[in-house]
């Protein structure tokens, strides 16, 4: 069987802090964060104008802005997420459950990058 798996990125400026953490992350920080949506499907669309597609990036992108822009961007990710302790798997299960709950097809997985070393990615098996 075929299949395909596309993302689509964005990035965002927030802040967090991890107050269980035995670290300087227990302190108020920022970072400038990536988060990466996974579409995946075993077809592609047959017509029309986003024929050969998986999904238009752009169609990704129309989901994720109302969450970036009430959320995410320029947001304390403590309150604006109601976690208490928003760690990077943290987030990435939130964003999968938040697209989830609005119906996006074919989602597949969520991938946070906090850093450009560090990053969780959550998928539901």
């Amino acid at each position: 069987m075929d299949e395909w798996i596309i993302y689509k990125e964005i990035t965002f400026e927030a802040a967090h802090k991890l107050p269980h953490h035995d670290g300087k992350c227990a302190r108020l920080h920022g970072h400038s964060w990536k988060a990466r949506i996974y579409v995946r499907s075993n077809h592609l669309i047959n017509e029309g104008t986003k024929q050969g597609m998986v999904m238009d990036y752009g169609d990704i992108r129309a989901y994720v802005q109302p969450i970036l822009d009430q959320y995410l961007d320029h947001y304390y990710l403590n309150e604006s997420l109601g976690l208490e302790n928003p760690t990077s798997e943290a987030i990435a299960l939130w964003l999968y459950n938040k697209l989830e709950s609005m119906g996006m097809p074919n989602l597949y997985a969520v991938e946070i990058q906090e850093t450009c070393t560090a990053a969780a990615r959550y998928m539901r098996i």
